[in-house]
């Protein structure tokens, strides 16, 4: 890694150990040129794979739209100023559309004096950005400019009369950089391509030339006045070269000045109209299929147009090369009748006849995803439109007058601390570091004040989980437990400095490590306490001694907690709490929730850290599935600062339910379910000034509480009644797999990690700060703030 970092002389050392990350091929501490090629190509395929996996849409299911619309929906618009939507069908009746749930808001029937309402016909409708306005064009040769300010009336305010032929499509573009230009365009059912630059759109889109009006009081504006330049405030622009076919769609590309139009035609089946400079006359390009197009788009950042083809082909052109396209894209059976390109992405959709939805990936030329199946059973001749809205990732189609829904579940951006699901987090006061672990068996190391990894340790349990992990007092070493039943020390080199053989041989789950004065204690996989005495470290494999005081669990232990100077208290997965004497290691006195035990019970629900990492919301005890865990324990904490006869003890477990307890009277003092039952084990931690007990479920909701004056006086009843709930926040989008709560510069800090692979950091009583991983504009991650303590 140093000899490739230091020879290229770029990079960071990091970004060479990923890159020549290959233990897997390693023999003897060396890896030939063969090995080498094969990892970095098996590498370099998963991570394509991984790219275009994660950019499959995940579709949710389709939703039918109540549609206001008797007769085929023409078009949709988006109005970026509000966020809501416009659909306009053929006999002219508006629908405005919420822009959040898509509910429809307000119906209007267009106006037009020139043609009897039932005569009436839209055959497009475009949005005039900025301007206030819509422009729709109808079949009784007119395109007329109605009003948006006021949605309830569309007031027509210009009808543009005198068109030779029928306007079929229309296009609009506003110039970013010259705010008054614009362009309308316009394709008619006579093959005519024919545009309008307005120079002053700001002020006026025509001038005012005489008083005509119809009965609908708009001005009346004839085409051949435009043509013949009467109007200063705009001009036109033509050319014929679909003649005989109907012009299907046009689009003016402002980048390269051009206009570029389709039609089923074969000869003309794509042309572009260059704008000549200084000139108003247009040099003609065609393209030829072998059917001709029935639609077309244009991505701007690849420079590329996409047609969809009568011949059941999508053809991709290079604006400038007529004799061939770039490539085909084959996959569909019948005449593909849409297509849209995705802006952000290099991607493209198509729709075909059939009622097939393909996803390509533009560079590989493939399609990475079909959608079919899902769309309305429908006559062959139904019109469907295509409207895509990349920023809200919602697809809307248009079968005659039905309207469907096609939402993608959203991607939350989020920084990845880990590559893996994070098993557990601790702090370390002395280097001001938070260590993580993962299911991967690797450690890393961050600053606390800047979230920046110092250092990572690879494999630190070979092939198994790390499930838990503990610092001494010293908090120079570290302690971890994985899946193959060892508990390793570490310094904080990254160098191995004990192995302690908990399984015995066997890989076996620890669910808790907790270090004491003297001994160090594994659970998690049995009904007896698991220990290590300090003065049996001289060798580097060390092996347990026996606890004296025996198994006197029912089931598994799963949890312990101390409080000096010699109380011990274990949890098990049949709901009882055992105080122990840690100096004579005998058994005290038991805590029980209910009168009757389940016995038997294996561990299956073992470590919530673990389990947490797989989908499921029970778990298999003895070959059956059970769900009812209310009573299990998997987390422990003392309260500090508790007097005696109060509630001294919390215990947490399954279906999110918080239990304290007295362990001076031997019984439950408090019951309070803090998260939904159907959400499964949680866990926690308390405060180290006992004022928070902060919960988490496996919907990475955590919920702070403050339980500072909770079942503090002793009296003979149970309180069933929730502390005060401070905050409700959601850091993490996966199950929360362990808590850390620490001080640090006069601030108290929350430590969270998930199987969403990150680890967050939160003020309390719950503002978080951010995720160790991410990239800050400032340098500092913790900010000096004063927290109540």
């Amino acid at each position: 890694i140093h000899m490739a970092w230091s020879s290229v002389g770029r990079g960071s050392t990091e970004e060479y150990g990923l890159l020549l990350d290959i233990d897997a091929v390693k023999e003897e501490g060396r890896v030939d040129w063969g090995g080498l090629c094969s990892f970095l190509l098996m590498e370099l395929s998963d991570k394509v794979k991984n790219t275009r996996t994660s950019s499959v849409p995940c579709w949710k299911p389709p939703r039918t739209l109540t549609c206001p619309h008797r007769d085929p929906v023409q078009k949709v618009l988006n109005l970026q100023s509000s966020g809501q939507y416009l659909t306009v069908s053929k006999g002219g009746t508006v629908g405005l559309r919420d822009g959040e749930d898509m509910s429809l808001l307000h119906t209007h029937r267009l106006q037009n004096s020139t043609v009897a309402p039932k005569d009436l016909w839209v055959t497009d409708m475009v949005l005039l950005h900025k301007v206030h306005k819509i422009a729709v064009s109808f079949t009784s040769k007119e395109v007329c400019f109605y009003d948006m300010l006021s949605t309830q009336d569309f007031s027509c305010k210009y009808k543009l009369k005198g068109l030779k032929f029928t306007p079929w499509c229309l296009d609009y573009w506003g110039d970013p950089s010259h705010l008054d230009q614009a362009v309308l365009t316009i394709g008619d059912i006579g093959g005519q391509v024919s545009a309008i630059y307005f120079t002053s759109v700001n002020i006026s889109l025509f001038e005012r030339l005489s008083l005509r009006t119809d009965s609908d009081s708009a001005d009346i504006i004839l085409w051949d006045e435009l043509v013949k330049g009467k109007h200063r405030s705009c001009y036109t622009v033509t050319h014929h070269a679909h003649i005989p076919a109907w012009v299907r769609k046009v689009h003016y590309l402002g980048l390269l000045e051009a206009f570029v139009s389709c039609s089923t035609r074969p000869q003309s089946s794509m042309v572009i109209g260059w704008r000549e400079k200084e000139s108003r006359s247009l040099r003609i390009t065609s393209f030829l299929t072998k059917r001709g197009v029935w639609d077309m788009d244009h991505h701007q950042g690849l420079n590329l147009i996409a047609t969809a083809g009568v011949d059941h082909q999508v053809l991709l052109w290079n604006p400038y090369v007529t004799s061939k396209p770039v490539c085909a894209l084959s996959g569909h059976t019948s005449p593909v009748t849409a297509v849209r390109f995705m802006q952000t992405k290099q991607q493209l959709l198509s729709y075909s006849k059939d009622k097939v939805l393909c996803l390509w990936d533009v560079s590989s030329q493939l399609c990475v995803h079909r959608l079919a199946g899902v769309f309305p059973n429908t006559q062959e001749d139904t019109h469907t439109l295509l409207f895509l809205h990349e920023e809200q990732q919602l697809l809307l189609l248009s079968f005659n007058s039905l309207l469907l829904l096609l939402e993608t579940v959203k991607e939350e951006k989020r920084t990845s601390s880990h590559e893996h699901p994070v098993t557990c987090v601790l702090y370390n006061s002395l280097f001001r570091q938070v260590v993580s672990s993962d299911s991967a068996s690797s450690v890393i190391c961050w600053l606390a004040d800047t979230g920046q990894k110092v250092k990572e340790f690879h494999r630190c349990h070979g092939n198994a989980y790390i499930t838990t992990m503990a610092l001494d007092g010293t908090q120079t070493r570290l302690f971890t437990a994985g899946t193959d039943g060892e508990v390793k020390v570490w310094d904080f080199n990254g160098r191995c400095l004990h192995r302690m053989n908990a399984g015995m041989g066997r890989a076996v789950e620890i669910s808790q490590v907790l270090l004491l004065k003297r001994s160090i204690l594994a659970m998690g996989w049995e009904r007896m306490l698991t220990v290590f005495r300090l003065h049996s470290f001289s060798q580097s494999f060390v092996e347990p001694s026996e606890w004296k005081g025996g198994a006197q669990h029912r089931s598994d232990v799963l949890c312990a907690a101390f409080q000096p100077p010699q109380t011990l208290v274990t949890g098990s997965y049949d709901g009882e709490i055992i105080v122990w004497n840690n100096s004579t290691e005998k058994a005290l006195r038991k805590l029980r929730p209910h009168s009757e035990h389940r016995e038997g019970k294996k561990h299956a629900f073992l470590n919530s850290d673990f389990l947490g990492h797989f989908p499921c919301s029970h778990f298999v005890v003895n070959g059956k599935e059970d769900s009812d865990n209310s009573i299990a324990v998997t987390r422990l904490f003392f309260i500090p600062g508790r007097v005696s006869g109060g509630a001294d003890l919390v215990s947490c477990g399954g279906s999110g339910v918080v239990r304290l307890w007295s362990t001076a009277r031997s019984r439950l003092v408090g019951q309070f379910t803090a998260h939904h039952r159907d959400l499964g084990s949680i866990v926690m931690t308390v405060s180290p000034c006992g004022k928070y007990l902060v919960t988490a479920d496996r919907e990475g909701t955590l919920k702070t509480w403050d339980i500072q004056h909770h079942c503090l006086q002793p009296d003979d009843g149970m309180t069933t009644e929730p502390p005060n709930m401070l905050r409700c926040f959601r850091p993490h989008f996966d199950r929360v797999t362990h808590l850390e709560m620490f001080f640090q510069d006069d601030s108290l800090l929350l430590l969270s990690a998930s199987s969403d692979c990150s680890v967050a950091l939160s003020y309390l009583p719950g503002d978080t700060v951010g995720l160790f991983g991410q990239v800050h504009e400032r340098h500092t991650f913790i900010g000096h703030r004063n927290t109540p303590q």
